[in-house]
């Protein structure tokens, strides 16, 4: 990597255990993924959503388990970027690194339209589907969260613990209540955790790519690495922690939803679903309290995507594989002020284009299978990169073959499957989004590689045996062993 005489780094060691969790679990941002997708999810599998999510969660822990291993060797702000390059290939390092970029962006816009309509609903419940407004008051909370971004991780630590904290209590409370409310539109049925009730396997990707955009966002301990302490052990752990928690709040809130919402209403309620079920709950009250858990779980992870992409684009721009100003701190806040004002300008016009596009509803669903496809991609070469980087310890032990080899492989074949798979049943819109976002990629990966990138020129490629030795060697005088562990049993923690 090629520095410049003034270039600064993050600000190291802002992050502690519990802070990189509560990021975990609002990256995955529960209230506003429930909004926002369990119409979605439902349109496409019907009463299997429960089931969608469980068989979604076994291979996501893989890819779980994929980044855990691979942070322990490469602490890099651009995760998944950094580790296929050195693993697989620079190209494939590139497009990965660029997929979460353009998923990101493209949820600045299907994040904040909901909660400009739901902060509309809270005052005028007929001004909910006036897209323009709402896409005006989206575009208001967004620049609010950009500018905390800005302010620094201390700053943005602060603000989540808030929002996430508040959120939860709401969330936990209405799953108690849910549990204990008389009345049921549709009785409880354990089918709806099996395979049989999805329309064959294009079926069964559809909603498991539906149910993959419902937990993505954990990851983002990962480009937070560079801040946190002990970020070797930490980052992993707090994914691992996050998707449990989240995981178990999904399959609550989908089966109160299945049980307590008939067909119609769920088809009906469309993003404002959680505030319906709020009202079927608590009559009167329920329903604005839900709205105001999406409400600040969106805004919530709004924040923790900015922060994913502007790192990704700030380690990017520190290899030059995209422009080099990418890759500057702001020097009082130690944030990297170009990428945030980079993605701040591109999600102004996107809330441009969506404020003419049409209803939020069809916004979502589009902008969710897309960001779907996205995700299913840089994942899966994630959980190949993993094994790659640890393929001469996978066999010293049946955990770390399981652990590290086995279940990561089985979280990217599932992943690259779904993708593969679900192309069929995507509107062209969606498909427009979520390939062409991709392929546009191309364009920047040929000029910065005929420009002679390191990156691409000179990659050091990772092997966890090298990287492990290098790491106790080291010693604990230098910045990445003090994050870390001195210990080589570490590798096959998880």
């Amino acid at each position: 990597m090629r520095t410049t005489p003034h270039s600064r780094g993050l600000q190291p060691n802002v992050l502690g255990t519990f802070d990189t969790i509560v990021m975990a679990v609002a990256g995955s941002a529960p209230a506003y993924s429930l909004a926002a997708t369990t119409a979605v999810l439902f349109g496409a599998v019907g009463f299997a959503g429960p089931a969608a999510l469980l068989y979604c969660a076994i291979p996501m822990l893989g890819i779980v388990l994929a980044y855990a291993r691979l942070g322990r060797i490469d602490v890099n702000a651009g995760a998944g970027y950094s580790w296929v390059g050195r693993t697989l290939h620079p190209f494939l390092g590139f497009l990965s690194g660029w997929a979460l970029v353009i998923a990101a962006t493209v949820f600045m816009v299907a994040g904040s339209l909901p909660a400009g309509s739901l902060t509309l609903s809270l005052i005028d419940p007929d001004l909910a589907n006036h897209t323009p407004l709402a896409a005006a008051v989206g575009a208001g909370w967004f620049l609010m969260m950009l500018l905390v971004v800005l302010g620094g991780a201390r700053l943005t630590v602060r603000a989540q613990l808030v929002m996430s904290g508040v959120e939860m209590l709401i969330l936990i409370g209405f799953v108690l209540a849910a549990v204990l409310h008389r009345g049921h539109a549709t009785a409880f049925d354990w089918s709806w955790f099996g395979l049989g009730q999805f329309d064959g396997p294009q079926g069964f990707a559809a909603g498991a790519l539906i149910a993959a955009f419902y937990y993505w966002g954990w990851d983002v301990t990962s480009n937070l690495s560079e801040e946190t302490r002990n970020s070797r052990r930490t980052a992993g752990l707090a994914a691992l922690v996050g998707v449990g928690f989240v995981f178990v709040l999904f399959e609550a809130f989908t089966v109160a939803v299945n049980v307590l919402l008939t067909a119609d209403e769920i088809r009906t309620a469309g993003p404002n679903v959680l505030a319906v079920l709020g009202q079927e709950i608590w009559p009167g009250v329920g329903g604005k309290l839900l709205v105001v858990a999406v409400v600040l779980s969106t805004v919530a992870t709004l924040e923790t995507t900015l922060l994913q992409v502007t790192r990704s684009l700030f380690a990017m721009g520190r290899d030059r594989t995209l422009p080099a100003a990418l890759g500057t701190v702001h020097r009082r806040w130690n944030t990297p002020w170009v990428a945030i004002a980079a993605v701040g300008g591109a999600a102004l016009l996107m809330f441009a284009a969506a404020a003419a596009a049409g209803s939020v509803q069809r916004i979502l669903s589009d902008a969710v299978a897309a960001i779907g496809l996205q995700i299913a991609f840089y994942y899966g070469l994630a959980g190949i990169a993993a094994v790659v980087a640890y393929k001469s310890l996978l066999l010293r032990s049946v955990r770390n073959l399981l652990l590290g080899g086995v279940w990561p492989l089985l979280g990217s074949g599932f992943m690259l499957w779904c993708f593969v798979e679900s192309l069929g049943e995507l509107s062209t819109t969606a498909l427009t989004i979520g390939l062409g976002g991709l392929l546009v990629g191309v364009v920047p990966l040929l000029v910065y590689w005929r420009k002679g990138s390191d990156y691409y020129r000179h990659p050091a490629r990772l092997d966890a045996v090298r990287a492990l030795a290098a790491t106790q060697d080291a010693g604990p005088s230098t910045p990445n062993a003090r994050r870390g562990t001195h210990d080589k049993s570490y590798a096959t923690d998880f």
